[in-house]
């Protein structure tokens, strides 16, 4: 006869106590953390703000049920829902994610860290607007303390007045800490290679820093994360041939919802699950990694938000931006001669051919921003990259599947080596054009793309120009200069209101 099994529970796993404390934590991020996080806020709304011009996404949007509205609740940039903050963590979460034109970590497991603003913005904007307005916005849970302030020791203890509103500093903070929670646990644990989805990531760093923000006791904290790992993951069937669809472009917003409802749930003193990850049979780490331990390849700090990597030219799916720059180099060669091309020779990594190496049929936009000859034929062609590209009056244009018939795609092993690098964090592609003349245009070759930290110098005034054309798209030049004015000066953003800063880009 078999032992019982023991019922003893375990102590909290290590890795959920090192989340816990560095959510909690009051260590000031780096200054370049801070200053990469003022335009990464600037570079996700312009995403975000962009994505509302597309019927696909916005159908989506908007209150569960139509019609209602929540007092003093959170608000979606560019739009004039007020909703209650898991909804509009949904709402914001995926309008940034739509086009697939915000920032992106590449690692074992990769992802766009600034998901987490879905979260991160409409729980700010929620308390901050009930605090201003002397609303205690949920009975259950601590005083709003913010980030590294005493906690509370439980649900239910003597409350102590509220501080003064949040500000955008707050905002910016959690940033950093949700990029670094997000990048670090994807630098060595991959997801994707057991064929679960990056929004996992997501979902906990969300958690985590959501729970922060609601004043959450370090007990509280930890519960809310473990909530966020029992739930699993959603699987990568709608990132890849032959499922590839819109979900991926809402599952971002799913999952910073959930994050905000579990960090909501933790708020009430419910309990958690100290072995979530390391318990035997059903716990994380056996279910969904063979038993192999989760871990954190460096300390948590700022070192994510600080490499982080923008999508600042043109919306196209990471391992490819790089290849749609040589291509719009070459562009101006072969714009004239389309029909004398004899193959197109794309060089690339391993993790490109993995994910976006794709032919036959492209069947929405989705599938074509993830295909690499797709949109490395829209640069030879057009010599630019849009949303617009993806669409279906685009697609049908026959030069482009004509072009795409005709490319090879070859792995460089050097290109693999260094895009796993943590010095280099390269992320390489090469283009060359033959002729059936026989001639042929230089290789082109690009290592960083301009998004790159490598290339922050050259970037971020394109970004800049990137996130005032948005603006003024949706608003007006009058209303995009005064955007972008909030952005120029740190200091004074750091010091304003949440509140006020949402509310300006209310439409």
């Amino acid at each position: 006869m078999s032992a019982p099994i023991s019922n003893i529970r375990p102590p909290l796993d290590p890795l959920i106590e090192q989340l816990t404390d560095y959510a909690l934590s009051a260590a000031t991020p780096s200054d370049e953390a801070l200053d990469t996080a003022r335009w990464c806020l600037a570079d996700t709304l312009a995403c975000g703000i962009m994505a509302l011009a597309y019927p696909a996404c916005t159908k989506l949007l908007g209150p569960v049920v139509p019609g209602t509205s929540i007092k003093h609740g959170a608000r979606v940039p560019g739009t004039s829902y007020e909703l209650d903050p898991v909804q509009a963590a949904f709402n914001i979460g995926t309008i940034v994610r739509w086009l697939d034109f915000n920032d992106t970590w590449l690692a074992a497991e990769w992802g766009h860290p600034s998901d987490n603003l879905g979260a991160i913005l409409a729980t700010a904007d929620w308390l901050a607007r009930n605090q201003a307005a002397g609303i205690q916005p949920m009975a259950f849970h601590s005083p709003l303390t913010g980030f590294g302030k005493e906690q509370i020791s439980a649900p239910g203890a003597p409350t102590r007045p509220a501080h003064a509103p949040l500000t955008m500093r707050d905002v910016l903070v959690a940033m950093v800490k949700a990029h670094e929670i997000q990048g670090v646990l994807a630098l060595d644990n991959s997801f994707n290679r057991v064929g679960l989805d990056h929004v996992l990531l997501v979902r906990i760093a969300s958690t985590a820093v959501t729970a922060a923000l609601l004043g959450g006791t370090r007990e509280q904290v930890a519960n809310a994360i473990t909530h966020a790992w029992l739930d699993g993951s959603a699987l990568r069937t709608y990132r890849h041939a032959p499922n590839t669809g819109s979900r991926k472009s809402w599952a971002a917003g799913d999952a910073t919802s959930r994050a905000v409802r579990l960090a909501l749930i933790a708020m009430t003193g419910e309990m958690g699950y100290q072995s979530v990850l390391s318990a035997k049979t059903w716990g994380f780490q056996d279910v969904s990694f063979k038993g192999k331990p989760l871990t954190l390849a460096r300390p948590l700090g700022s070192y994510v938000m600080e490499q982080i990597l923008f999508k600042i030219s043109f919306p196209a799916e990471f391992h490819a931006q790089t290849a749609v720059e040589c291509a719009m180099q070459l562009h101006p060669l072969v714009r004239d001669r389309l029909a004398d091309i004899e193959r197109v020779e794309l060089t690339t990594h391993e993790s490109a051919i993995r994910i976006i190496d794709k032919s036959g049929p492209l069947h929405n936009p989705a599938d074509r921003d993830h295909c690499l000859q797709y949109m490395t034929a829209i640069g030879l062609i057009f010599g630019e990259l849009t949303a617009d590209h993806y669409e279906e009056n685009v697609a049908s244009d026959p030069r482009i599947d004509a072009l795409r018939t005709r490319m090879v795609v070859t792995e460089e092993k050097s290109y693999s080596k260094d895009y796993l690098d943590p010095e280099k964090r390269s992320i390489a592609n090469a283009v060359q054009v033959f002729f059936k003349d026989g001639s042929k245009t230089e290789k082109i070759a690009v290592e960083y793309p301009i998004g790159h930290r490598r290339r922050r110098s050259e970037g971020i005034p394109v970004l800049q120009q990137k996130a005032h054309d948005a603006f003024a798209a949706h608003y007006s030049q009058e209303k995009a200069k005064h955007l972008m004015a909030l952005f120029t000066d740190r200091a004074k953003l750091e010091t304003m209101p949440v509140q006020e800063f949402v509310g300006a880009l209310s439409k």
